[in-house]
């Protein structure tokens, strides 16, 4: 896929990597930041160029992606930070920022609303479907924002993913959607730690209970994919427990201005806190895993050499 845009992807964790990578195989010239040295050895290794700062990105990009972990990272970069600019005053103006952190639904409109000002343009673009999918460029990319912005980046987003849902003419629309899905994704794993512990309790085969389930009705896509972290014994944080404190919290504080209820978002966020406080805060979100077999006395698999 050929294109005139240059992508410059900030954030080169496991989402970042694979949005990045995949742009490149398909053609568009991209640049990568990240704060962290192994994130910059992985992109460099994989043929990735990688800008010597915010600055530098800024001016060599027409589409900047934002992949960082929350709303105060995003505006840090967005409208500066200690005395530091933000894109709002490196970027040309015609430039697109792809906003693609979980946050709050109303933050997006704004940031729309000031890059405007500056000339820019601002997609809400939270995206979703893991490292691997990532890396295979078929994540989902859940947009909104005015059709100029969309305009402006061509053929980018669809680079960077296998899907590319276009949910509004107005920013907070995708950050919306991202909401329901990360309700739904914290629930369903929180189910998931659940059922396994609850099946090893009983006495049944952890493994033997995981294949059956995945070739019954009671399976999930997170099920299917995060349980093989608890039989392998493996909590490096693809995603982390305290991803799903943030992202809960959000769900439910947007949920409490629309005085709508969510008590199932809310006893899986309560087990996601209780999984960090037990220590487990920065290893994989499947950890809840740990805190049931704590509580009940469990061995779970050890980590396999």
């Amino acid at each position: 896929m050929s294109q005139d845009r240059v992508l410059g992807v900030i954030g080169l964790g496991s989402m970042g990597y694979g949005a990045a990578v995949s742009a490149m195989r398909r053609g568009v010239v991209t640049w990568g930041l990240d704060t962290g040295e192994a994130a910059r050895a992985r992109f460099a290794a994989a043929g990735g160029q990688l800008a010597a700062s915010l600055e530098d990105l800024a001016a060599r990009c027409d589409v900047v992606q934002l992949l960082v972990v929350n709303a105060a990272q995003t505006e840090g970069l967005l409208f500066g930070a200690n005395g530091a600019p933000g894109l709002d005053t490196l970027l040309r103006r015609g430039s697109v920022v792809v906003a693609s952190a979980t946050v709050d639904p109303a933050l997006p409109p704004q940031w729309e609303a000031k890059l405007a000002e500056r000339g820019l343009h601002l997609i809400d673009g939270p995206v979703s479907g893991g490292a691997k999918k990532a890396a295979e460029g078929q994540m989902t990319v859940m947009a909104s924002g005015r059709p100029e912005a969309f305009e402006a980046a061509g053929t980018v987003l669809g680079a960077i993913a296998g899907k590319v849902y276009r949910l509004g003419d107005k920013a907070g629309v995708g950050s919306t959607v991202k909401m329901v899905n990360q309700h739904l994704a914290g629930v369903h794993i929180a189910s998931a730690c659940e059922a396994m512990a609850l099946g090893m309790r009983a006495g049944a085969d952890a493994a033997q209970l995981y294949e059956v389930i995945c070739n019954s009705a009671g399976m999930s896509w997170m099920f299917q994919n995060r349980v093989p972290h608890i039989l392998e014994g493996d909590y490096t944080p693809l995603s982390s427990v305290n991803i799903f404190v943030k992202d809960l919290g959000i769900v439910l504080d947007a949920a409490r201005k629309l005085a709508f209820p969510l008590p199932l978002a809310a006893a899986a966020h309560q087990l996601y806190l209780a999984t960090a406080a037990a220590g487990h805060g920065n290893e994989d979100d499947a950890a809840v895993g740990k805190f049931y077999a704590e509580l009940a006395g469990l061995e779970l698999p050890p980590k396999k050499s």
